[in-house]
């Protein structure tokens, strides 16, 4: 018996389903597990490889009727495909999507082009490369939000060639490497993955006398200043992008983007849960057992809080108000008051003949049952 999933299964449509409902159901799969939103993930490599397989067979009205017939065992010994011809390469995988997409083989805004790696994609210069850089915020930042300025070595336009990448106003000439097209195929395991042409950059074209200054590629390495706002409540792994902040672009091209992975301190006094922060509070045995107000800290300085009698360690009180911004949205979380009696380890021994006296009131209240039944009864 095949091991391998059902394809109706695979695709999530019944057995029944239309030719468009079939398309669609492939295309969010597809567009979920693509290796180039999911880099390194493995998993989803295998489930973007199921699913275009399922879909190479449903998708044909002929492969389908011989599948519902037969099952798998229709095309054992050819592979996924009833001729055995599958989806070899990527190539294979982005032609099928070019048809669900509308793109056809060409450029013009196939799936390929979404993802660059498309068939017939326009040449051009590359474009700059993105940077990623990681700050570590106090909570306090964070719950105001912050500037802050960051130096960074990146590469810039090539001041005496104008970023031309040619001396003296010298014009390219045609890539051999690639041979204008911009682009050179890859092989990666399963997959062939177009990228751009080492020698020119994905521009197509080469500088036969280049600018002394940049080797002809157009750029330089510069020292920069940048200037990055954090907004209030971004929290501890999030990652920020600020456009246009990457390296320069070959030639003219747009400038890649700066990602920024925020990073939270430790605080010595509250602890973080989403928007809320969570604080323990110590207290004596008479504050909680007689109540009392006290002020305790927050993030924006101090707060005022009722005890009330009687109150037990561990309750949990709540500060409207007093939490983090929510980052994507209007208002803040709330501060949560853990509070917890604070035994002392010194006691006068006027302090000590106080509470053996208070004990004693207690093992009176308690009539004639020991510690043991009283604690049984305490729980039950």
């Amino acid at each position: 018996m095949s091991s391998k999933a059902d394809y109706y299964e695979v695709l999530g449509v019944p057995k029944d389903a239309e030719e468009k409902a079939i398309k669609s159901a492939y295309r969010k799969l597809a567009m979920k597990h693509h290796p180039d939103r999911n880099q390194g993930d493995e998993a989803a490599e295998a489930k973007f490889k199921e699913a275009a397989e399922a879909y190479e067979v449903l998708g044909d009205k002929q492969k389908r009727a011989q599948y519902d017939r037969f099952g798998h065992q229709a095309f054992a010994g050819g592979g996924g495909g009833g001729g055995g011809q599958g989806f070899s390469s990527m190539e294979d995988i982005f032609s099928a999507f070019g048809d669900i997409f509308g793109g056809g083989g060409g450029g013009g805004g196939g799936f390929g082009d979404m993802f660059g790696g498309g068939r017939g994609r326009q040449r051009g210069p590359a474009r700059g490369r993105d940077l990623r850089v990681s700050l570590e915020l106090t909570l306090e930042e964070i719950d105001e939000g912050v500037e802050r300025h960051i130096e960074m070595n990146r590469n810039e336009q090539c001041k005496a060639c104008d970023g031309s990448g040619g001396k003296d106003g010298s014009k390219p000439v045609t890539c051999t490497g690639c041979g204008g097209r911009g682009q050179v195929m890859r092989r990666q395991g399963f997959f062939s993955m177009a990228s751009p042409c080492p020698d020119c950059s994905g521009s197509g074209e080469v500088q036969k006398n280049p600018c002394t200054d940049c080797r002809g590629n157009g750029l330089r390495a510069k020292k920069s200043d940048v200037q990055i706002d954090i907004p209030a409540g971004v929290e501890d792994g999030m990652r920020l992008r600020v456009t246009g902040e990457g390296e320069a672009g070959a030639k003219g091209a747009v400038r890649g983007d700066l990602y920024v992975d925020i990073h939270e301190k430790e605080h010595k006094i509250f602890q973080r849960s989403g928007p809320d922060v969570i604080t323990e509070v110590p207290f004596s045995f008479g504050q909680l057992t007689l109540g009392t107000k006290v002020e305790i800290p927050t993030l924006r300085g101090r707060g005022e809080m009722t005890i009330p009698k009687g109150t037990q360690t561990g309750k949990v009180f709540r500060l409207r108000g007093q939490g983090l911004p929510h980052v994507q949205s209007s208002g803040r979380g709330d501060q949560l008051v853990r509070v917890y009696v604070d035994i002392p380890t010194k006691l006068t021994p006027r302090q000590e003949e106080l509470l053996d006296e208070f004990e004693n009131i207690e093992t009176e209240k308690g009539g004639e049952k020991s510690f043991f039944e009283r604690l049984v009864d305490k729980f039950s």
